[in-house]
């Protein structure tokens, strides 16, 4: 029988929280599940969000009986704090994280490189916000339990699997015993030692390298502003890198390299540890500032992905997906990217709008995706641990040349994690205008958030399906494209009518946005009457018309969701 241990997790900062076990006795018979999620870090929570949005109900099994140890992922960028939104926690995150824009690249006890990171009026998030996974997660978990499509199991952990072509069996195991949970669909988010991974003899594509890293959360008083800092080559680590991180609650994050050839059993020796803390302090100035060890951790850096997320009714989703170098802040960034992807192919499937073929599509983009961003965390990777002599040579160069020339210091920029745009995608209309757009988000990018006046912005008002901004200044949607959104609605395509530029409610839109002061309309270039754009679930645009009707958009429709 599987055992959880019911003792909180150590912690100077966080209440870890133990969670009743889901018995199979204590439940009816269980019936067939439409989706299971192994997991409950990031991605499988989100995953499981974005489903019950769709209205497409699922269970979530974790292993344990509490949230993930330390604060792990620390840093999330505009984009994800985009993607929180639309499920319910970023307000709570805006409220207890740290905001920052600005990175510090120091040589030599000389900062020798700046980052800012682009913020306008625009722009409800700041493009990064710090906070402890642990807190994420609890926010996230809070989200789940008042969902009633969402039942959480805890202490549940899959021991096996078989598949066919209607259906998953899992079995699972429990503190009283093993049962079998049959589900029609089976996501993998288990994170990066992925045992369903495992079980499947699936291999990752990419690179691996031999760097380690020490993370070490301690508890101390700094007068330092929440920005990123970054030191190569320092006096007590020569040749290597440390990386330092505010977190709420008087928290600072301290990654540092090791030497060749140290074990991460040395590294994380209590001596060791405050050995090489004390070097980082002193360095900085704040030697003998006292401070106290919360969590402390070894990892290496790593570019993996599997080259197909879609096996048979098994989807892979996050870390269970790839493992990408944290360097840019790659990998819960990452992971909501994929699971806002996920929720919505997943659920059409489930909810008959699509047939299986549009999870090839999930699959294909999200692939594509990480190896975009294994392409450019490579970069950042080799200049931050060189992978051999001759990268070493080249790095060592550009960071003696910096203190005196100003031309390569750009090359100290860690390449911040961006989101991806599907401009290549399948569900990409292939018959409207966006070759003609002299401005807005194009074919497969996410939207462009506009503040429409105080306090409100586009992204608020976009609902969890389709959302179609149509320009109009007239009273009511043209008939033939009203119908059309009728025939589409009575599918079941979940669909949002957003009517711009109207200064009153328009007949056949759900809502309606003066933008009295053409601030969307500029930015999306909906210059005329009839002008619009479709974005998909995901809030990626599919579709864009300088005159829309109603054959281009069923179109447009038939396509996105594979038809």
């Amino acid at each position: 029988m599987h055992q959880p241990t019911t003792e909180p997790r150590p912690s100077i900062y966080f209440d870890y929280k133990i969670h009743q076990p889901w018995l199979p006795t204590q439940h009816a018979q269980d019936k067939r599940q439409q989706v299971a999620v192994v997991g409950a870090g990031p991605a499988g929570l989100v995953t499981a969000l974005k489903l019950a949005q769709q209205g497409v109900s699922c269970v979530v099994l974790n292993a344990e009986l509490q949230v993930s140890q330390g604060s792990r992922a620390i840093v999330f960028t505009r984009r994800s704090m985009e993607i929180l939104q639309q499920v319910g926690v970023a307000d709570r995150i805006a409220q207890n994280g740290l905001a920052w824009r600005f990175g510090n690249s120091f040589y030599r006890g000389e900062r020798v490189f700046r980052m800012e990171a682009p913020h306008d009026a625009n722009d409800r998030f700041p493009p990064m916000t710090n906070i402890q996974q642990q807190f994420l997660e609890e926010y996230l978990l809070d989200a789940c339990n008042a969902e009633p499509l969402i039942e959480l199991r805890w202490g549940n952990k899959v021991e096996s699997f078989t598949q066919d072509d209607d259906r998953v069996l899992v079995e699972v195991d429990t503190p009283e015993g093993p049962y079998t949970l049959e589900t029609e669909w089976l996501v993998a988010a288990d994170g990066g030692r992925s045992g369903i991974r495992s079980a499947m003899g699936l291999q990752m594509e990419g690179a691996s390298y031999e760097g380690l890293f020490v993370i070490a959360d301690i508890r101390i008083d700094l007068p330092l502003p929440t920005e990123r800092l970054a030191f190569f080559d320092p006096a007590w680590n020569p040749g290597n890198t440390i990386l330092m991180h505010r977190e709420p609650l008087g928290i600072w994050r301290i990654d540092y390299q090791l030497p060749r050839g140290e074990t991460p059993e040395q590294a994380l020796q209590p001596e060791s540890l405050r050995e090489r803390i004390d070097a980082q302090l002193a360095m900085i100035g704040y030697a003998g500032t006292p401070w106290e060890m919360d969590w402390s951790s070894v990892y290496s850096a790593r570019a993996l992905t599997l080259p197909d997320y879609v096996h048979g009714r098994v989807l892979f989703t996050g870390d269970a997906a790839h493992l990408l170098p944290i360097f840019g802040v790659r990998g819960a960034n990452t992971a909501f990217q994929d699971a806002q992807s996920l929720g919505w192919h997943l659920a059409s499937v489930v909810k008959g709008l699509a047939d299986q073929s549009l999870l090839k599509n999930y699959s294909a983009e999200r692939v594509g995706a990480a190896r975009e961003i294994i392409e450019e965390a490579g970069k950042s990777t080799r200049f931050m641990t060189p992978p051999s002599h001759g990268f070493k040579l080249l790095r060592d160069a550009v960071l003696s040349l910096s203190l005196t020339q100003e031309f390569v210091r750009p090359l100290y920029h860690w390449r911040t994690s961006r989101p991806h745009e599907y401009s290549n995608s399948s569900l990409n209309s292939t018959d409207d205008d966006t070759a003609r757009f002299k401005a807005g988000p194009a074919h497969g990018a996410p939207p462009r958030d506009v503040q429409i006046s105080d306090n409100d912005h586009l992204l608020d008002h976009l609902g969890s399906g389709f959302n179609l901004l149509y320009a109009t200044d007239s009273g009511e949607l043209p008939s033939s494209l009203a119908e059309c959104i009728a025939r589409l609605r009575a599918r079941g395509v979940p669909l949002k009518v957003l009517a711009v530029g109207a200064n009153a409610p328009v007949h056949g839109a759900d809502e309606s946005i003066a933008d009295t002061q053409g601030r969307l309309r500029a930015a999306y270039g909906l210059s005329q009457q009839g002008c619009a754009y479709l974005l998909r679930p995901d809030q990626h645009v599919c579709a864009r018309w300088l005159t829309l009707d109603a054959p281009r958009l069923q179109a447009a429709f038939d396509n996105a969701l594979a038809q």
